[in-house]
């Protein structure tokens, strides 16, 4: 009886909670897709937020027993104390020793997102104002990823976040990403991932990320960048090995045709001079 409860309310919930992007009045994070993200969940959930928990709880008692115990009604003289030693030492080594504590675990997770494993598939993306341009070195393939305006959004298709040419990864593979800018200070980000890293002209950034989930991801510039900082989202499809290997046949002709032809080109106005 319980499963079929379950089974209806999950039929009845609308496509965009079940969504891999931003929810309306949404507060937590997007449902994980990697183990890096995993971690920063961990590490939020179960060493942040019990700790900023109890300082604030201890904080706001100390308030209301100092408002409550030395209040102007039960002490007619105000004292004269002005130091204690042993108070003053509790409240510089407690502190302390709560920042090592967090320091170990989050040390782990910085580590992990920096130590960048050997890539299955490497992407170069590019921050323009304001779009972003891809690339697949290993593939010869290269195309602009340009925000879907509202007038034009399928059916599905969330606004702000869609865009015409989506990057294309297969699940359970290392994806090395190489992140620069031909302009401003971009920064490539997907929140499902645990991924944000600047986009800085002429310098080359580098993050890696391990989709462990098929299905389509979206993020955003998280960098002010101008006046159409809001509008140059990114869209990342997490699809089947098979899937991704169709994808390839495809771009490869689609998106490198172009720069084929003219390489072509420049091959027979080389062969003509000489």
């Amino acid at each position: 009886m319980l499963k079929k409860f379950a089974y209806t309310i999950f039929l009845l919930l609308p496509g965009s909670v079940l969504a891999n992007q931003p929810k309306d009045w949404q507060l937590g994070f997007q449902k994980s897709a990697s183990e890096t993200m995993d971690d920063i969940v961990w590490f939020h959930d179960y060493m942040l937020l019990p700790v900023i928990t109890a300082i604030t709880v201890f904080v706001l008692f100390l308030i209301a027993y100092a408002c409550i115990r030395f209040r102007a009604s039960k002490n007619k003289e105000a004292s004269t104390t002005s130091h204690n030693t042993f108070i003053e030492v509790i409240w510089t080594l407690v502190p302390c020793l709560i920042l090592i504590v967090l320091a170990v675990p989050s040390f782990k997770v910085l580590y992990s997102q920096d130590e960048i494993p050997k890539a299955e598939v490497t992407i170069k993306a590019i921050g323009y104002q304001w779009y972003w341009g891809y690339e697949y070195p290993d593939e010869n393939i290269i195309f602009d990823s340009y925000m879907i305006e509202e007038k034009d959004l399928k059916e599905g298709q969330p606004r702000l976040l869609s865009v015409d040419n989506e990057v294309y990864v297969p699940v359970n593979k290392v994806v090395k990403v190489m992140i620069t800018a031909n302009d401003v200070l971009h920064a490539w980000a997907l929140p499902s991932f645990g991924v944000k890293r600047d986009a800085v002209p002429g310098r080359i950034n580098e993050t890696w990320f391990k989709a462990d989930r098929t299905g389509t991801f979206y993020g955003q510039c998280s960098e002010l960048c101008g006046i159409k900082h809001a509008f140059m989202p990114i869209t990342v499809n997490v699809v089947s090995q098979e899937e991704y290997n169709q994808w390839l046949e495809k771009a490869k002709v689609e998106f490198a045709k172009e720069e084929i032809n003219n390489n072509i080109k420049l091959a027979k106005q080389i062969k003509e001079i000489n």
